[in-house]
This record gives structure tokens, C-alpha cells and sequence, in this order.
């Protein structure tokens, strides 16, 4: 294996970066539509390298391209044509690599010492994110493994392609799509490493109902899945969540969580309060007992949260 492997066998913890499109939101843009984030990888990418470079210099380890929402079928949909398409994916990881780039070239000895050279994940979201009605957080939709495949492969391509240094597989929250993208690595891109992570309603299963003892067994099986977790769930869930997939594996787990809120896809909103019974620093802490090495936050956290984790973890 490679550079992923290595981050992970090196480190006590790998940082993650944070939220991308709610972040932006955050800053004022508007990511309405079914493009949401990726709308400005067509109309302004520099916002987009700007807060890769912010997450990169808040101590980020992993830095997360913005394809999650750039899907070929989406893309198209839009306008573009397949080729065109395929160069917006391209352009997620040239960004990434320009802000690494930069973050990196601007620090001392001292401080590139003290830390890992960040990689570049290649970010494959569930077929829920082409559909953008919320559909990550129930898993309710049907497709066969074979179209799950063709969905999938095209954007990995471009991914590995443009230099991506492995996959982050998020989000997933349908066990057929899990099984569709496990086989789709080890048939036709077998060199390839990745993690892969879940979301989950409550502590016992993905969100389509699936145990997650099942889904456990699923990543343990596979030789190109290092990692494996949940995120953009709520951080209440979590523990038990790891507690059981200890039971199956004892792969290095993967934690980023939303902040608690409940995301409303008709209205394309966040409804409820944060969780605030933990920080995000106070969770990580408590999964890494059983068994979180990758850490991070998902939808509605900050840099400020991956610059707590990296200034009380490293």
C-alpha cells in the first residue's frame, strides 16, 4: 500500500478537515441547488482553494476534495458535456493541490517538522448527493450493483487520474451502494486505497437499516479499505456505532460527525439545535478509546474545530 497507509501507521491521530458547503454558506455564499458547493467549481473555484489553504493551515493532515457533489450525471444535468465534466472533477484535486502547495511552501522547517505532509482525498459521495433531496440520511433509494458501478466509476477515474493520493468514500448510508463500491475498487481499480465512513440515524445500524455490524464486515474484508467509519451523523450515536464495529475489525476507524443538527432536504435547511453536550475535540477523544484514528468534523463544523483538534491532538 501507500501513502495513506503510511499516514495511518505513523500517527496517533489523523486530522481531517472540515465542512465545505456549509462552511461556505457559512461565509456568505449561497449554496442552494442540486449542485450546492460545487456550483463554484464552475463559477468562482477560487473560494474553494481558499478554504482548502484555511483548513490546511489550521493543521488539516487529510484536506477533502470538493467532488462530493460533482458528479458526472450532475455535471451534465447542469449543461456540461461528459468531457467537460470529467475536467471539473479534475479541477477538485488541482485546487487541492495548489492550496497544499501553498500552505506548505509558506512554512518553516521547524513547523513542516512538525507535522505530516498533508494528502489529497479524492471525495466520492453516495448516489444520494446526485439525487440531493437528503436521501444520505435515510439510504432510500434502489439501484442495481452494476448501475451503483456505473454511477461511481467515471468520477474515480478522474479523481486518480488528476492525482489524488486516495479515495475518501463518505457519506454512504445504502449497503448495496457499499457493496457496489468495494467491488468496483478491487476489480478495476486495484492499486487504490480509500476509507470509507457511513452515516447513521441511530447507534445500531446505517441509515437504510443495515447493522452496522454487516457493513463492519464488508470494510474489514477488503484489502483496499484502511480505514473505515461514520460520519455526518450526529455525535450522539457514535460511540455505541464504534463499540460494535469493534466487535468485527479492528481497522483504524474514522470519525467526522455533524454537529448534531437534522438536515432537511426538501428545504434543503438545517433544523434543530448543535449538539453542545461534547466539543468535537471531547468526542474525538472518547472514540479514539475505541478505535478512531481518522477525526475530523462534517456538515455545520469549522476550521476553528479542526484547529482545536490539531492544537490539543498532535
Amino acid at each position: 500500500m501507500g501513502k495513506f497507509k503510511d499516514l495511518l501507521d505513523k500517527n496517533e491521530y489523523v486530522i481531517l478537515d472540515g465542512a465545505l458547503g456549509t462552511e461556505l454558506e457559512n461565509r456568505g455564499y449561497d449554496v442552494s441547488g442540486k449542485l450546492w458547493s460545487a456550483k463554484y467549481l464552475l463559477e468562482n473555484p477560487k473560494v474553494i482553494q481558499d478554504l482548502h489553504e484555511v483548513y490546511l493551515r489550521a493543521g488539516a493532515d487529510i484536506i477533502t476534495t470538493s467532488s462530493y457533489q460533482a458528479t458526472i450525471q450532475g455535471l451534465e444535468d447542469y449543461g456540461l458535456t461528459e468531457q467537460e465534466a470529467t475536467d471539473t472533477i479534475a479541477l477538485t484535486v488541482d485546487l487541492a493541490k495548489k492550496a497544499r502547495e501553498n500552505v506548505w511552501n509558506a512554512l518553516s522547517d521547524d513547523e513542516k517538522n512538525k507535522r505530516p505532509y498533508p494528502l489529497i482525498s479524492g471525495d466520492v459521495g453516495p448516489y444520494a448527493a446526485y439525487l440531493a433531496d437528503g436521501s444520505e440520511y435515510n439510504g432510500n433509494y434502489h439501484l442495481s450493483k452494476e448501475e451503483f458501478k456505473d454511477f461511481h466509476r467515471t468520477r474515480i477515474k478522474a479523481l486518480l487520474s488528476a492525482g489524488c493520493d486516495f479515495l475518501g468514500i463518505e457519506t454512504i448510508p445504502n449497503v448495496v451502494e457499499a457493496e457496489a463500491l468495494i467491488e468496483l475498487l478491487a476489480d478495476e481499480f486495484p492499486e487504490t486505497e480509500a476509507y470509507m465512513s457511513f452515516t447513521a440515524q441511530d447507534d445500531e445500524s446505517i441509515s437504510d437499516g443495515t447493522t452496522i455490524e454487516t457493513v463492519a464486515a464488508l470494510c474489514d474484508a477488503s484489502k483496499q479499505i484502511l480505514a473505515f467509519g461514520i460520519n455526518c451523523s450526529s455525535p450522539a450515536v457514535i460511540s455505541n456505532l464504534l463499540k460494535k464495529i469493534r466487535t468485527v475489525s479492528q481497522k483504524p476507524l474514522v470519525t467526522y460527525p455533524n454537529s448534531g443538527e437534522v438536515y432537511d432536504g426538501a428545504t434543503q435547511t438545517w433544523k434543530s439545535l448543535p449538539d453542545h453536550t461534547h466539543t468535537l475535540l471531547e468526542n474525538s477523544q472518547i472514540w479514539h478509546q475505541f478505535g478512531a484514528k481518522v477525526v475530523g468534523g462534517c456538515c455545520r463544523t469549522t476550521p476553528d474545530d479542526i484547529a482545536c483538534l490539531t492544537n490539543h491532538l498532535r
